[in-house]
């Protein structure tokens, strides 16, 4: 009982600050274009598999990316999982290098059964983030001998959103069925100003954008085990595409000063699909393979459709358990290992970029006499090219998923 209500505080105050602090765990010059770095809402351990996650069938982990997965959860168990991260960040072009730190809590989610084959989970996760500062200065010549230097400065921040609740049915033994609800919220602003040399008015341009949206992922999941050492699972999600519920206000300060409020309309969400495929032997080694497609090229930004192309991910992964039943420590530990290959779903100066890749590996650690599970990873991932900036980050995430039992009634000697 005082684990219980221990675990109940902790989950309060961790709510608290995420609602009074947002999600902005990033300070990359990419996320000025579109909605900033969308987040693929992967778990630490999903993450480090490489991000694989639609066909993972797991009763220890919360695999929020397919709604599906919820009815594998145990009849008397009770998940949370919370996550954090700390990410740095290598940014370089011809005129040099930086280097930035940031980080922030990641996600929670919760999930729990109504019957053995009916699950349910809630909780928070980010959309998108958006951060980012930075300059530059050009040189106009006016005359020979007279020239005025412009400096340019662009800042960003804020990001979406989201609580999402979902469910999930179990059929026929080798069958699930789930939905997920996504409540959007946020704002996410992007500024531009210029500072002239001589002294003249400044020019400076907001463009910030409020979200308040509800919509839909659905899932499915096929699952069996051949001779009770082969586990298999294929999973798929479907999102539609929708037009996003939100506005934009653009303001604009300088020798003429404008604010305007764009209409609705003006923002979609893509059409999204996903499937998977896990493989798991013997309860100890398991591989998985995912491929995402997110239509952006066909969703309006700013009411029109030239600004985006469409994503595509590659995520293969795979985890090691020595033996998950094992007496000694070392034995129970969750060895995972991951790689990822995708391209940005925005392009710069109407030039398509080049594929980010991805690396990571984690560890996962069991507590003693407990079913929950403290895990650690680290991802390595390449965004960019030379031409125009490369962005190289490593990013660090621990998460607890904590399992325990709630739904029995202990008996008193």
């Amino acid at each position: 009982m005082h684990n219980n209500k221990l675990v109940l505080s902790v989950v309060a105050i961790l709510f608290s600050v995420m609602f009074s602090f947002g999600q902005n765990n990033t300070n990359s010059p990419y996320t000025r274009f579109g909605f900033g770095e969308i987040n693929d809402n992967n778990s630490g351990e999903q993450r480090a598999m490489g991000g694989v996650s639609l066909g993972l069938r797991s009763p220890s982990t919360i695999n929020t990316a397919n709604p599906a997965s919820y009815s594998v959860v145990d009849s008397l168990s009770f998940m949370f999982d919370i996550g954090l991260s700390a990410r740095m960040a290598l940014f370089s072009d011809p005129s040099g290098n930086e280097t930035s730190f940031s980080g922030n809590l990641e996600y929670l989610t919760m999930q729990f059964p109504v019957s053995k084959w009916f699950g349910m989970s809630a909780g928070l996760l980010p959309y998108s983030f958006s951060g980012y500062d930075f300059h530059n200065n050009e040189t106009k010549i006016l005359a020979p001998g007279d020239t005025i230097i412009g400096t340019k400065t662009y800042f960003g921040q804020g990001g979406i959103s989201q609580v999402y609740g979902g469910i999930s049915l179990k059929l026929f033994n080798h069958l699930s069925l789930g939905v997920n609800a996504y409540y959007m919220f946020g704002n996410s602003a992007n500024m531009r100003q210029i500072v002239f040399s001589d002294g003249s008015t400044p020019s400076i341009q907001e463009n910030r954008i409020n979200v308040s949206d509800l919509r839909f992922r659905y899932g499915v999941q096929f699952f069996n085990t051949f001779n009770d050492k082969h586990a298999v699972s294929v999973g798929a999600v479907f999102e539609p595409k929708t037009s996003l519920n939100a506005n934009a206000i653009v303001t604009t300060l300088g020798v003429v000063s404008d604010t305007v409020t764009l209409g609705k309309n003006m923002f979609d969400l893509p059409m999204h699909l996903g499937v998977g495929v896990f493989y798991t032997y013997n309860n100890r080694l398991s591989f998985g393979l995912d491929y995402t497609l997110q239509s952006w090229k066909n969703a309006k930004f700013f009411g029109e459709t030239d600004s985006l192309t469409n994503f595509s991910k590659i995520a293969l992964g795979t985890e090691y358990i020595p033996n998950s039943i094992g007496r000694r420590f070392y034995e129970r530990l969750h060895y995972r290992a991951g790689l990822n290959i995708s391209n940005p779903y925005y392009q710069v100066n109407g030039i398509n970029m080049p594929k980010n890749i991805g690396a990571s590996f984690g560890i996962g650690i069991p507590l003693p006499q407990s079913r929950t599970m403290l895990n650690a990873t680290l991802e390595y991932g390449k965004v960019g090219n030379n031409k125009l900036m490369n962005e190289n980050f490593l990013k660090l995430t621990f998460n607890a998923t904590i399992n325990e039992f709630w739904f029995f009634k202990r008996k008193l000697n």
